[in-house]
């Protein structure tokens, strides 16, 4: 294996840091860029507390490659904040590292939001209109990339894990009484992707030749509401799922979306959201399995047992 000199964006995140502590201890040299002080400490790893949009980073110029898992993950921020975030940063990256390999860190939110997605496949076509900015700079960003000379695009989907600061902690503050409420009663299929899958879809991404979009994932899909119950139960919580019409929550959530336009405040509920639970999100593996060699992983709660 070839030690290599890696940027990783995000690092004080949750997947850019779980990416930038796998590369390290691999032996490889590690830069961590994150807005928080502090974010990110690893022997073989240096951390820079940097705003990737406004701050001077000369630190990339002589990297072997960059890892942008940096992103603006809220299905509720506003335009411009996302734009910034997750389209200026990766063109600034991309514009300063062209000599490097750049391994972008998307997202599934990019396929169609208004439609299931059943296996989609990254040659299928992206829509023209999104939910939210996060949906639509993802996709912009991801056009961006693409005019890389060497880029990878990463789209996972419900990323999970230890370390895990948004998906199950949002799920719970979502239980009432015992009882959580899903659009569909969470029976949609979805691929989901454990940290691991997504940090050895990274770490098999530093050298390979393979450019473009590739689907990351656990190898198999889950019914969502059972998988959410089995990983809270996992935790000695146990619920009862709640059956929601997609319809009736998506309604509900477009009401919460206006009342939130009027006063200036972050909705109860998303369409996103909804949209997200209530409807099949699985995609098709088969770029990242034959191309990219990723190990066909089954999904795994076994770390909330532990």
């Amino acid at each position: 294996m070839t030690l290599l000199r890696i940027a990783v964006t995000g690092a004080s995140g949750f997947v850019g840091g779980a990416v930038a502590t796998a590369l390290a201890s691999a032996g490889h040299e590690v830069l961590g860029f994150g807005r928080r002080p502090g974010g990110w400490s690893h022997p073989r790893g240096t951390y820079l507390q940097r705003d990737l949009v406004h701050d001077a980073i000369p630190e990339i110029n002589d990297v072997n490659v960059i890892v942008h898992a940096a992103a603006l993950a809220d299905d509720w921020a506003d335009w411009h904040e996302a734009f910034d975030a997750n389209v200026r940063t990766t063109g600034r990256l991309a514009g300063l590292a062209a000599h490097a390999r750049l391994v972008h860190i998307s997202s599934a939110s990019v396929y169609d939001p208004f439609e299931p997605n059943v296996l989609a496949a990254e040659s299928d076509s992206l829509p023209k209109r999104y939910m939210n900015a996060y949906g639509a700079t993802k996709a912009i960003a991801e056009r961006i990339a693409a005019l890389h000379p060497n880029a990878i695009m990463l789209r996972p989907h419900a990323v999970y894990g230890p370390g895990d600061t948004t998906l199950l902690p949002r799920v719970e503050s979502r239980i009432r009484l015992g009882t959580l409420a899903l659009p569909g009663g969470g029976r949609s299929l979805h691929t989901v992707t454990h940290i691991d899958t997504m940090v050895e879809a990274v770490e098999l991404s530093l050298q390979s030749t393979v450019t473009g979009p590739v689907n990351v994932g656990d190898s198999e899909p889950v019914a969502i509401g059972e998988f959410i119950a089995d990983a809270l139960a996992a935790k000695g919580r146990r619920v009862r799922i709640a059956s929601v019409p997609v319809g009736a929550a998506l309604a509900v959530a477009s009401r919460a979306e206006g009342l939130a336009k009027l006063t200036g405040s972050t909705p109860s509920t998303t369409r996103y959201a909804v949209a997200q639970i209530g409807r099949e999100r699985t995609l098709d593996l088969t770029r990242a399995h034959d191309l990219l060699g990723l190990t066909r992983r089954q999904p795994s709660l076994a770390f909330l047992a532990a």
